[in-house]
């Protein structure tokens, strides 16, 4: 695996946040289809709940869905998140990942973001993917992959 990922969003306050921040940091990016959904508060809190670990190993974190800005800022304070959540709206980013497409849901198939988290290089590079993920246990199965 070797795409470079080069994105450009805002993050929950409005502010944009680019690749070229994140430069020479390694750092997880997980995709969530919607803030606030119990799926993705599962997700999103162990993500909180293991930061300190990810941090001491060297890991940024960074959440990333469809959701506008204002959806994400009652996200982050709701579940006291620690890390920005990036507006993804138009799914640009998800899609050069492969985050983005046909998934099934209660049966019914349908498009949308598919729950993934992608471990980056300090070159940016994509090292590890983790595509069409469950909430539960996600976040115990990365920490077990990176930090032994």
């Amino acid at each position: 695996m070797s795409e470079n990922v080069q994105f450009e969003l805002s993050n929950q306050s409005g502010d944009l946040v680019s690749s070229k921040d994140l430069a020479g940091k390694k750092y997880l990016m997980f995709f969530y289809p919607k803030a606030m959904t119990p799926g993705c508060t599962t997700e999103s809190c162990d993500f909180r709940d293991a930061y300190a670990d990810f941090r001491e190993a060297g890991y940024e974190i960074v959440g990333v869905s469809p959701d506008p800005p204002s959806r994400n800022a009652r996200f982050k304070e709701q579940e006291r998140l620690t890390f920005d959540l990036l507006s993804d709206e138009d799914h640009a980013l998800a899609e050069s990942l492969g985050a983005w497409g046909e998934k099934k849901l209660y049966g019914k198939t349908t498009e949308g973001l598919i729950r993934s988290t992608f471990v980056i290089d300090e070159e940016g590079k994509v090292d590890k993917a983790y595509r069409n993920v469950r909430a539960k246990g996600h976040v115990d199965r990365i920490k077990a992959d990176l930090l032994g």
